[in-house]
């Protein structure tokens, strides 16, 4: 059976949470589908994280995020966002995989895997978390290599190789190396990234220079074996024992989905989506983009703080436009 509503929006992380509070202040037949589970990125995240940003920047539509610290961890963000979701009883379908959106004339058909539904406007906010960049090297695809990290406990007493030089790879390098794993980490930059967490940036070189971490800069590996990786050094190639593998090499948002909705993009290496900056409308007029995955291959450009604004854009300019 088809259902037809005013508003679908695809994501169910605290943006697509932002645009559901905002349809449901507008009284828009609305829902919010969801491959996963609530706030599916967030879910994912190392269990011990902490977030860069302070808990009243993770704030929407001003319902306050108290945490027992100014920098929340995980645990408490999927607090909040699950008491908002639940506590407001905003229309989530989770574990439903949109599968086909299509503009027939003044409206929408999406297809998702459970479900029918016309729509008069979609909001894509679907983050970036989904695809991790690959290395693109022999054994990759061998059963022994991450390209996501959840905890160290089972590192533990095993020969571990961090590929990156991000604040995910500088934590799973600390917190492995502190549980008793022995960590290498492999960066293809200078240096350990810029953009690292200030309170953790100082504890990741001073382990590298005390050596209890080793690290090579300006590097590449090249080749993954069951039990060890060759690595291209400014020095030549070696050859490294090895358990694991955590490829955390960022991650990208799914463009083949954007494209088959019909967004265009940047002719660049920066794959930026087409969208107006002062409605978040893109080149498909009634689709609609936000949070991070306005951002292109620039994951570091959206942030919940700062694209949390989004969703009262979206909805002002929905309420000038809706029939």
């Amino acid at each position: 059976m088809t259902k037809d509503l005013d508003i679908i929006i695809i994501g169910a992380g605290p943006i697509g949470i932002a645009c559901a509070l905002e349809c449901k202040k507008h009284n828009w037949n609305y829902v919010v589908i969801e491959k996963g589970a609530l706030t599916n990125s967030l879910f994912n995240y190392p269990l011990n994280m902490t977030f860069f940003s302070t808990s009243e920047k993770l704030e929407i539509n001003e319902i306050p995020f108290i945490s027992n610290n100014p920098k929340p961890t995980r645990n408490e963000a999927l607090e909040y966002y699950r008491r908002v979701a639940t506590s407001n009883q905003l229309n989530i379908k989770l574990y439903e995989e949109v599968a086909t959106i299509n503009k027939v004339e003044h409206h929408f058909e999406v297809a998702t895997s459970k479900n029918h539904y016309n729509a008069k406007k979609i909001i894509i906010a679907t983050g970036f978390y989904d695809i991790p960049n690959l290395l693109n090297v022999p054994g990759e695809d061998l059963p022994k290599v991450f390209h996501y990290y959840k905890e160290a406990h089972p590192f533990t007493l095993q020969n571990i190789a961090v590929v990156g030089a991000s604040n995910s790879s500088v934590d799973a390098a600390l917190e492995i190396y502190r549980k008793g794993g022995n960590v290498t980490m492999i960066v293809r930059g200078k240096s350990i990234g810029e953009r690292v967490k200030y309170w953790v940036r100082p504890d990741i070189l001073n382990r590298i220079e005390e050596g209890s971490i080793k690290a090579y800069f300006n590097s590449e590996v090249t080749k993954i074996e069951a039990n060890q990786i060759t690595v291209e050094t400014p020095d030549g190639e070696i050859t490294l024992p090895n358990d694991y593998v955590l490829a955390l090499t960022g991650y990208q948002p799914n463009f083949e989905f954007l494209a088959k909705a019909g967004v265009a993009f940047s002719k660049d290496e920066r794959h930026i989506p087409t969208y107006n900056d002062k409605t978040m409308e893109s080149n498909v007029k009634g689709l609609y983009l936000a949070g991070v995955i306005c951002g292109g291959m620039e994951t570091h450009k959206w942030f919940i703080e700062n694209s949390r604004i989004h969703a009262k854009m979206i909805a002002e300019h929905i309420a000038n436009t809706i029939e």
